[in-house]
């Protein structure tokens, strides 16, 4: 439980801070032997604030109820 807590809480941030996750990938194009022709393509996912924020916010709560449960 506080695995995922985490996990939302790390996305949240993402999502405040730089608006979504993007990556780059190598794709071939052509493979004719020894010539090989390659293309780096860039995909992203977008995430808004608004996801971001409540994210983070479900995170937080899940960390705080699972300490408390623990305790009690």
């Amino acid at each position: 439980m506080k695995a995922l807590a985490i996990v939302l809480i790390a996305l949240g941030l993402v999502g405040l801070i730089y608006g979504g996750v993007s990556w780059t990938h190598r794709e071939k194009v052509v493979d004719l032997g020894p010539v090989e022709v390659s293309h780096d393509k860039r995909e992203s996912l977008p995430l808004p604030p608004i996801v971001g924020g409540i994210l983070l916010l479900g995170g937080i709560a899940m960390l705080v109820s699972s300490g408390r449960r623990g305790h009690a």
